[in-house]
Formats: C-alpha cells, sequence, structure tokens
C-alpha cells in the first residue's frame, strides 16, 4: 500500500459518516470535497481506468487543485459513491451542465474491486434522477469506448440510448480505439419504470 492510499484511508476512517445527499439502490451519493483527493487520485491512477474515462493520470496536487476548481464551477457537481456503510467505492459527476438548453455530461468510475455488483447502475441511476427530478434537464450524454464492455451495459441497464460512434477518437497503449456516444432524453427517463432515488 503506497502513502496516498494510507492517508486516503486515515482521512475516511477519521469521518464516523459522509452527508449523504441522494441515495438509490445500493448506494448513496456525498459531495466530494478536498480530503478526498488522495482517493480519487489512487483511482485515477491506473492507466486502464484512466482510458476508460478518458482522463490520463495526474499528481496528487493537481487533483487537489482541480477539486478547488471544480467547486467554484457551477456547470459541474462531484460525488463520491458510498456504500450503506459509507466505505466510498467510486466517483460520479454531471459535468458540462447547459441550464439553459438542459444538457450535461455523466461521468462514472468505480473501485476495480467493485465492479460488477450493480453499484454502477444504481450510482447513474441516482445521477440521472438528480439531473431529471431535481435540475431543468433535458438531455444527458455519456462516452465510453467500444471495448469497454461494462461500461456499455451500465449505460444500456439505465436506459440511454447508443447515438453513434466517434471514430478512432481516442489514443490507448499505442492503438486507436473508437467512442460510443450515448443519451438519454427526459422523455425516456419518464417512461422508466424503475423506483426513482426519492424513493430509496
Amino acid at each position: 500500500m503506497n502513502q496516498d492510499t494510507e492517508i486516503a484511508d486515515d482521512e475516511h476512517d477519521e469521518e464516523t459518516a459522509r452527508e449523504v445527499s441522494w441515495r438509490a439502490g445500493s448506494i448513496g451519493l456525498a459531495p466530494v470535497d478536498l480530503d478526498d483527493a488522495g482517493l480519487l487520485h489512487q483511482w485515477h491512477a491506473d492507466p486502464a481506468a484512466a482510458h476508460e474515462i478518458g482522463i490520463w493520470p495526474r499528481s496528487l496536487t493537481a487533483m487537489r487543485e482541480r477539486i478547488e476548481r471544480d467547486g467554484d464551477d457551477a456547470d459541474r457537481d462531484d460525488f463520491l459513491v458510498l456504500l450503506p456503510d459509507s466505505s466510498p467505492i467510486g466517483h460520479i459527476a454531471l459535468s458540462g451542465q447547459d441550464f439553459v438548453n438542459g444538457t450535461a455530461q455523466v461521468e462514472l468510475l468505480l473501485a476495480a474491486e467493485h465492479r460488477g455488483n450493480g453499484h454502477g447502475t444504481h450510482a447513474l441511476d441516482a445521477l440521472v434522477d438528480l439531473a431529471f427530478g431535481e435540475l431543468p434537464m433535458h438531455r444527458l450524454t455519456a462516452e465510453t469506448h467500444t471495448d469497454n464492455a461494462a461500461a456499455l451495459a451500465v449505460l444500456a441497464t439505465s436506459g440511454f440510448v447508443r447515438e453513434g460512434i466517434s471514430r478512432a477518437a481516442c489514443l490507448h497503449r499505442g492503438r486507436r480505439h473508437d467512442r460510443a456516444v450515448f443519451s438519454l432524453l427526459r422523455p425516456e427517463w419518464e417512461t422508466l419504470t424503475r423506483p426513482r432515488a426519492w424513493d430509496a
């Protein structure tokens, strides 16, 4: 275990409980704060994970600066994904919020050991319900690599529609990869039969 991981673990051990602002299924969402920098840095440090979300790993200092900057950005909301016992397992964000046109983009990264348990779908459902249930959004978009089967499955399960492919849109390990573009519109969300986040 590296020093950054130990620091992140100590920071979260000291917190008896995070303030959960939103829930859905197996998870809760809590706003990201500066003390979460070590944890987010740890999750983003894996080049494979960075490839999946399209952000190259950066230093812990850069992560702290980004959290401070994003905290003042009215066009972005960042959350930790928490288990019922308040254990943080990932990061999700609503970025590029355009309140005039009602559009935004969703971003999601779960720690590797917590993938495949349905938490990604619940986290995405929670964020979608926030965007359409509390904010005036009409269209949400998401992008992922066409070979990221887990992300493709989560998006489809949450009701996102595949719009098309951005060909050769990213470079990873010397090879060009296509990127799949997804969207979810408010009328489509309204027809979903799953429980809403506020029913959790």
